[in-house]
């Protein structure tokens, strides 16, 4: 039988309100038990609770029955004063009662298996509680709202159009089918190549939102990379000398910029050193330049391309720094002067980067990619579509395999099929009363 479970679904320690949730098939009678009997469903009632005679707390208590709750079980929530004496003697209460506490992420688990939602609609439940964000929140409430498994389910029903034409061909052969219905399949699946293609190609969007977005300062030493980092923080993280390669390491912070999360990191001096710590500082430095999103080109008045020139890309920004020792400010198309010591043009940068953040990752349509986990699913599942799309012209019948192969990996987005083996994975990274 399924087991009663309880958790708190609030920040556990002293406040004005702790929630426990309760659910499962013996949630009614751990209520009765505790003197909440005989609640009207979705009401919320205020209940003195007892256990073995001793009064607990005096709280709300809220009653959802099955199937209209979020696991589709019985569940139900005290609202209890948010002492932490009164949650232990209740969390107590209801473990005498033969409840057991929740393993993180069994709620929305539940809720996944009861059909109440599907696998990437769990996961927008965990991003939509881990978002720090606008740019995240809204994009957790939007697979949340179902948006990403849209998009999985029209890939899925094109792929299962044609996967019907061919298999429609080889089981029925004698049957008054029209000649080469197989072959047309190919235009259903171009047309599905074309569209799984590009948003393989809009993956990226929807894991920096999520994750953020990486922004790199490289340069070469004593260049400014450093107070710009301080400056665009707003606090002195790193280390300012005039002593060239004083930064040895990648030093990263997390900010919000225009909505976004974004991941800024500082490095070493882009030069070549006999000096092994520098020369390591200089390989991590080069490492983490080749795997941001953008990088921001630190140059002094009077500095040469040097190493750092072969790391900049035509998108990447420019900025000449400490322009406070200049007369005359410069202008040109993809750079911007600043100066850490007067402030001068740190309005102008933030403005840039809001404008690039919102050019990189706010799209017009919703991210068929949000974690990596769907981005392989989803590359897998255009391999085999593509190599059923080349069995076609050969001999149709070897076509269905690699289709079904593909329907296979696309239901594993939503979580329609094969799932035990990630079911752990996902809900592993949530907190315990979801």
């Amino acid at each position: 039988m399924t087991p009663t479970i309880f958790a708190l679904a609030t920040p556990s320690g002293r406040g004005a309100i702790a929630i426990l949730r309760l659910s499962g098939p013996d949630t009614d009678q751990a209520l009765a038990m505790l003197g909440a009997g005989g609640l009207k469903p979705r009401m919320a009632t205020l209940r003195t609770l007892t256990h073995d005679g001793i009064p607990l707390d005096q709280a709300l208590v809220l009653r959802f029955p099955a199937p209209r709750s979020y696991t589709g079980e019985d569940c139900a929530e005290l609202h209890l004063h948010g002492g932490r004496a009164v949650v232990e003697a209740v969390s107590a209460a209801l473990i005498a009662l033969g409840l057991r506490p929740a393993e993180p992420g069994e709620f929305t688990r539940r809720a996944f298996e009861n059909g109440r939602m599907d696998l990437a609609q769990a996961e927008a439940v965990a991003d939509l509680i881990d978002a720090e964000t606008t740019a995240q929140a809204t994009q957790a409430l939007g697979q949340l709202d179902g948006a990403l498994s849209q998009t999985y389910a029209g890939f899925r029903r094109d792929l299962l159009k044609a996967l019907s034409l061919v298999e429609a061909e080889i089981d029925f052969p004698d049957e008054e089918v029209p000649d080469n219905l197989a072959r047309t399949a190919g235009p259903v699946l171009d047309t599905l190549i074309a569209d799984m293609t590009s948003a393989l190609a809009d993956a990226r969007r929807g894991e920096r939102v999520r994750d953020g977005y990486r922004i790199v300062l490289i340069g070469e030493t004593n260049a400014g990379k450093s107070s710009l980092f301080n400056a665009l923080i707003a606090r002195e993280a790193a280390i300012v000398t005039p002593i060239a390669g004083t930064t040895r390491d990648v030093l990263d912070a997390e900010l919000v910029i225009g909505g976004f999360a974004v991941t800024l990191s500082d490095t070493a001096g882009l030069r070549d050193s006999d000096d092994p710590i520098e020369a390591e500082g200089v390989r991590r430095a080069r490492a983490r330049a080749e795997a941001a999103d953008l990088r921001l080109w630190v140059r002094a008045p009077g500095d040469p391309d040097g190493v750092a020139a072969e790391y900049a890309r035509p998108d990447d920004l420019v900025i000449r720094t400490k322009t406070d020792l200049e007369a005359v400010a410069t202008f040109a198309p993809g750079q911007i002067d600043i100066s850490t010591t007067t402030g001068r043009g740190l309005s102008a940068l933030h403005d840039w980067l809001v404008v690039r953040l919102q050019r990189d990752l706010a799209g017009a349509d919703f991210p068929a990619v949000t974690r990596e986990r769907h981005r392989l699913r989803l590359t897998e599942a255009l391999e085999a579509v593509r190599a059923g799309r080349r069995a076609l012209d050969l001999a149709p019948e070897m076509a269905g395999d690699d289709l079904r192969r593909a329907a296979d990996a696309l239901s594993r987005v939503t979580g329609a099929i094969g799932v035990e083996d990630i079911l752990g994975e996902v809900f592993a990274s949530f907190c315990i009363g979801k």
